[in-house]
């Protein structure tokens, strides 16, 4: 047994992953992703509920100290997916970017995910290197012909052993609906299992008008901009599954910038003790209950 199943099991992790992630993607009900982009956020993720997550390209770079736009290598982001996995047991769509290049590159990075602990893997429909989806309005999007190949390259090589979810940004490029459902077409008939798709509104309004157009595929939405939406909403316009994409980390950012400020003004950790996470906290998250349970079995004390 090798660590991560070590890991896993002792957390009681689910037994296929994929299936999972298929399950909930495909459900007739609403399902949630939550985003993580480490292991204590995803054990976090974990202890709150949720019952699958979405390894996060932007949270994933912006903990690195990267900025998301393919600075961050591919080998990096399998490594921080291995934590997650290994932290949460839960299934986890991968944010795969564009797929760091060519069809090549993007089955090579299908597979390590699969090897190291993904349950899925979401390709976006940019050319690399991609730039954050809320960055600036020079989203270049990759040739129709060319994006297909790379998700039918991933189809090959994984089979079924991987959740294929397509994304298009069409509309966050500004090429409208009708270049969203032309496109997604296309990805469907790639081998695609799910579709993203993406907008940077504050409104849902597009997004429905997609949904309400496009039913050959479950269909996945990242409410970043149209936070206000209710779910209710998105249950009536029969979308498959909310991402939560990034939030997670910007909690992370404010409250951290919150304690060192504080810190620094106070010159004392008196005032922000009350308001952290308790030692005891942290060591309940990535159970250490397991660790001397095992140090009692295998490391007994000797009179």
């Amino acid at each position: 047994m090798n660590q991560a199943t070590f890991i896993t099991k002792s957390i009681g992790a689910v037994e296929d992953p994929t299936k999972m992630l298929r399950n909930l993607i495909c459900s007739s009900e609403l399902s949630f992703l939550m985003e993580a982009h480490d292991g204590l956020s995803a054990a976090i993720a974990r202890q709150a509920g949720f019952k699958g997550l979405w390894a996060s390209g932007l949270s994933i770079s912006s903990a690195l100290g990267y900025r998301d736009a393919n600075e961050a290598s591919w080998t990096e982001i399998v490594d921080v997916v291995e934590r997650i996995a290994d932290a949460s047991g839960l299934p986890i769509l991968v944010d795969g970017d564009s797929g760091f290049g060519n069809f090549n590159n993007a089955r090579l990075l299908a597979m390590k995910l699969l090897k190291r602990g993904g349950a899925g893997v979401c390709l976006e429909d940019k050319r690399f290197p991609k730039m954050n989806s809320f960055v600036g309005d020079r989203q270049a999007l990759a040739d129709i012909v060319e994006f297909s190949g790379r998700l039918k390259a991933i189809k090959d090589m994984t089979g079924s052993d991987l959740v294929l979810v397509a994304r298009t940004e069409a509309l966050i490029a500004g090429y409208g609906l009708d270049e969203a459902l032309q496109r997604a077409d296309a990805y469907a008939e790639s081998g695609a299992d799910a579709l993203l798709i993406h907008s940077r509104k504050s409104d849902a309004g597009e997004i429905l008008a997609f949904a309400k157009r496009w039913q050959k595929l479950p269909i996945v939405i990242v409410p970043t901009k149209y936070y206000r939406t209710p779910a209710s909403i998105y249950r009536d316009a029969g979308i498959s599954t909310v991402i939560w994409a990034n939030h997670a980390m910007r909690a992370a950012v404010a409250g951290m910038r919150a304690v060192c400020n504080r810190i620094v003004a106070e010159e004392s950790i008196a005032g922000v003790e009350p308001g952290i996470a308790t030692l005891e906290e942290v060591f309940g998250l990535l159970r250490y209950d397991e660790l001397v349970s095992a140090q009692d079995r295998y490391l007994p004390q000797y009179g």
